[in-house]
């Protein structure tokens, strides 16, 4: 019979490896935590309408990416492609928004039919902060300095650039992308297939080719600075004055601008040249038509999404994962023979009563290898037992290359108190 495996670019996720994705998820918590912004959870599956309206139709992700179905009332739903859309949706259908100030975040699974590759995936896992009902770039400038906060704290701030630009209003954009397809159309025969396709379809989105011709080209293009309204203009001013005030470095890249058409104003993209051609590992910027795109009231909006994936594969390369989250327990407890199982399996109950927080795994498999067994956990002390006729219970303890024997259960907590004081 052939054995069922895991859809492609939908990976799962081993105990070996959950230690490093706990210690990033807690810090992202502590640090969106300590700026006051609170947990919203949605479900995974959106009606495919939401994605149309928001993302756009024309983009690749509704185009080419989206997993949609149909359900049996014949109702057309999606795995969510990503969460500010999803997130918006529910803070409107619950009354969140209108006439308020919200600071949001997420994490969890989205999903896109692409092609796999190291830190792309078709199952992937994202964190979205989203601060709604603020207009001016102050919040923008907290996000950002929200996103610096958490690289100091992974110890990564060295290995990430920021890179940021203004898309402008509406109809500064639409003033900018009606030169820029002029500009291009120009030279349509230079640019690269994928470019030539998104002239009609996406034309900002051509900024972004990787292509070294399509570049060649670019250089010579109407740049959306030009372009910007002067609410925008301003607005991108302060929020640099903010950032300089902060001591945060960033690059002006007028070619940056977000794959989804719901974006304007201030973009911005914490970028790495340490993962090859993944170097986004954080991105957001404004988004203040999208609440009424969906049938709200005009609320200004702002965030960003970070890919965990991507963030767990830097740590790993840049050998920043504490060696804490390695070790999975505190104490192996084992019996030196047989019969007492049972006691064993009591006193593990007790010493987890008596030392708050202690991590004990019992050894369940016999009386082989427990030395070998003990190591494999990572445990960093290892309790042996046996059963006497005078005393009842009486253990050995090994940490650290000590060995102390013949405890009795009161000293025995005594000392691990001592050893792991959580």
């Amino acid at each position: 019979m052939t054995k069922i495996k895991a859809i492609r670019g939908m990976n799962d996720i081993l105990p070996e490896q959950t230690p490093v994705w706990q210690y990033l998820e807690a810090t992202i918590k502590r640090v969106v935590g300590a700026y006051g912004y609170s947990e919203i959870r949605m479900p995974i599956v959106e009606q495919t309408d939401l994605f149309k309206r928001s993302i756009g139709e024309v983009t690749d992700i509704v185009e080419k990416e989206m997993y949609t179905f149909d359900d049996r009332n014949g109702e057309s739903l999606t795995l969510r492609p990503e969460g500010t859309a999803c997130c918006v949706r529910a803070g409107e259908e619950h009354g969140l928004l209108y006439n308020q100030t919200q600071r949001l975040w997420y994490q969890g699974p989205m999903f896109r039919y692409e092609k796999p590759q190291k830190g792309r995936y078709r199952q992937f896992h994202q964190v979205g902060v989203e601060a709604f009902g603020m207009a001016g770039p102050d919040v923008d400038a907290e996000l950002i300095l929200m996103t610096a906060a958490l690289w100091r704290e992974l110890g990564m701030e060295n290995a990430v650039t920021l890179q940021l630009n203004s898309l402008g209003s509406n109809q500064a954009r639409a003033e900018y992308r009606d030169a820029l397809v002029a500009y291009l159309r120009q030279h349509f025969d230079q640019l690269d297939e994928d470019s030539q396709r998104r002239l009609e379809s996406n034309p900002l989105r051509v900024l972004d080719s990787k292509n070294e011709a399509t570049r060649v080209v670019l250089e010579e293009a109407p740049v959306l600075t030009d372009y910007l309204d002067d609410e925008s203009a301003q607005d991108f001013r302060q929020l640099c004055e903010m950032l300089d005030a902060a001591g945060v470095r960033y690059e002006v890249n007028p070619y940056l601008v977000r794959g989804l058409d719901y974006y304007c104003k201030t973009v911005f993209e914490w970028v790495t040249d340490e993962l090859g051609a993944q170097g986004t590992v954080c991105a957001g910027g404004r988004y203040d038509g999208l609440v009424k795109q969906l049938g709200g009231k005009p609320t200004p909006a702002v965030g960003f999404a970070m890919g965990v994936e991507r963030l767990i594969l830097l740590l790993e390369t840049l050998q920043l994962v504490p060696e804490t989250t390695r070790q999975t327990f505190d104490l192996y407890l084992a019996a030196e023979h047989k019969g007492i199982q049972a006691d064993l399996i009591l006193l593990a109950e007790q010493l987890r009563s008596a030392v708050p927080g202690l991590r004990v795994r019992v050894h369940c498999a016999g009386l082989k290898n427990i030395a070998t067994k003990a190591r494999q956990t990572g445990a960093s002390a290892i309790v042996l037992v046996k059963k006497t006729d005078e005393h009842g219970l009486q253990a050995s303890l090994w940490h650290n290359d000590e060995t102390e024997y013949d405890l009795q259960l009161e000293r025995l907590c005594e000392r691990l108190q001592v050893l792991f004081a959580h």
